[in-house]
């Protein structure tokens, strides 16, 4: 396979929401929203909210928070260690700012918040409410971030939301690298189910639950990649629906790392993957889950469901909180890039870089999990070769590559035997992209048939003091067999 050139997404793939030159507004404009942020906090510390150098700092909170507004449909401030950030732009310290910035890093810690969303529509009436919190909780001795958010929805503050602290452990820890991906899978599938049972039942569905949800994956996948891929063997056969669009967003999220796409890109691709089959919430269950062969009109059911997704999605869409991208994915993942999938298009159209990585991910996911028409799911390597050699397929072969980088030649939480006739659960890629056919694996029987719990970590890559390999896999395996659960070594 010839390498692609990883690092070269094409221009018109990029949000016009990431330009270059909103980094200079976020960075100028953050700064001032900060001081103004500040001195409304000062103020009302000192003088009643009456008062009308008290109104005055309050507008201009609200006026500089509206020019960043309408710039980017959600204003967000994040702390991260000593670092202050407004919506992804770090802001720089300076002496005329260090007080400034200073004070605000630790009130918001003093309230346990990490980081605090601004939605457009934000009234002036909801920032005085939610400072005074602020500042009444910096105040108070105990740990007050869930009475903060309870009080905000009691006061009718509905534009602005607060946010825990992400997870800044370096993950030294292999275990705690574990829990920590377990629970942010666990929260995203959680966050999934409600969001499709919601739409199916006909309610309003939490976007921002959604937003969180995605933004916690990408985290996951910068900072501990193994561990949250690891976790897409989970095959929950009950659950399919929801654990397919949590893995599709962790590999479309992994695909658009080796792309080089920026965070902000990843959380638009990963909010997109993550809702792409939204539209299967308007199908009948009964069609949905059919056990055996579609007729020709439920076939034509299930081709709708892109359609559908698309008209639930602008339905969801508020006030700019699902990206137009996010909708064209729902409406294009099932396309091919020659175009002879479904929907069926008139006019000839490129299709959008996200759709065909949303595509990729979602074909590899849905050959490789058991379902009710598919009791038996297709081994993981021969998914991937079957995707890379098939053009008919209709997957892009970068994509399909930049996959293959990621899971390696035998994909994570395969089973496979070694020629020292241990069986092994292939544990990651190796790091090489020359030695993609050489994974690091956890033994997990030994030849003689011992269960390890948990076995050692080994590199097939590893060689002896000849140059011959210690290792190598003889074949890829069913697990099943061997009343092996590969998932279990991954949570």
């Amino acid at each position: 396979m010839k390498e692609p050139d990883q690092h070269a997404p094409s221009r018109e793939a990029m949000p016009d929401s990431m330009d270059d030159g909103n980094e200079a507004v976020f960075r100028e404009g953050g700064r001032d929203f900060l001081v103004a942020f500040y001195a409304a906090l000062r103020n009302l510390k000192l003088y009643p909210v009456e008062n009308v150098q008290v109104q005055r700092a309050l507008d201009d909170v609200s006026d500089t928070a509206r020019v960043l507004l309408d710039v980017e449909p959600e204003l967000e401030v994040r702390v991260s260690g000593e670092f202050i950030f407004v919506n992804s732009t770090r802001l720089r310290l300076a002496l005329d700012n260090y007080s400034t910035f200073s004070h605000i890093l630790t009130t918001l810690r003093e309230c346990g918040v990490g980081a605090v969303h601004v939605e457009k529509a934000v009234e002036r009436r909801e920032w005085q409410i939610f400072l005074a919190l602020v500042l009444s909780t910096a105040e108070s001795e105990s740990d007050g971030f869930d009475e903060m958010q309870k009080k905000m929805a009691e006061g009718g503050v509905t534009r602005i939301d607060i946010e825990a602290p992400w997870e800044t452990t370096t993950y030294e820890d292999a275990e705690e690298r574990k829990r920590a991906a377990k629970r942010t899978y666990e929260q995203s599938v959680a966050v999934t189910k409600e969001v499709i049972n919601s739409v199916r039942m006909g309610r309003s569905a939490s976007v921002k639950k959604v937003k969180r949800a995605v933004q916690n994956i990408v985290d996951q996948v910068l900072q501990n990649e193994t561990s949250i891929v690891g976790l897409t063997t989970i095959r929950d056969y009950d659950q399919y629906t929801f654990n397919h669009s949590v893995n599709v967003c962790i590999f479309s999220v992994s695909i658009g790392k080796r792309l080089a796409l920026s965070k902000l890109q990843l959380y638009d691709l990963g909010l997109a993957a993550l809702l792409h089959d939204v539209g299967k919430s308007r199908v009948p269950l009964e069609v949905l889950n059919k056990d055996g062969a579609l007729s020709d009109g439920e076939w034509r059911i299930i081709q709708a469901h892109p359609w559908l997704g698309v008209l639930t999605l602008f339905a969801l869409r508020g006030y700019g909180e699902i990206p137009y991208r996010g909708i064209i994915v729902a409406y294009e993942h099932h396309m091919k890039i020659d175009l002879t999938g479904y929907p069926r298009t008139i006019r000839k159209r490129d299709l959008s870089v996200y759709s065909k990585i949303v595509a990729v991910a979602d074909g590899f996911d849905a050959a490789t999990s058991r379902r009710v028409y598919q009791t038996v799911p297709i081994q993981a390597d021969e998914v991937l070769r079957e995707m890379w050699e098939n053009r008919r397929r209709g997957y892009d072969p970068v994509l399909v590559k930049s996959l293959i980088n990621l899971l390696g030649v035998y994909p994570v939480g395969t089973c496979v035997v070694l020629d020292t006739y241990e069986l092994a659960i292939v544990h990651g890629a190796n790091s090489d992209v020359t030695q993609l056919n050489r994974p690091v694996v956890r033994v997990v029987c030994t030849a003689e048939g011992a269960r390890l719990d948990p076995g050692p970590l080994v590199d097939l890559a590893e060689v002896d003091a000849n140059g011959a390999h210690k290792k190598s896999i003889i074949k890829v395996t069913d697990p099943a067999k061997y009343g092996i659960n590969p998932s279990d070594y991954f949570v």
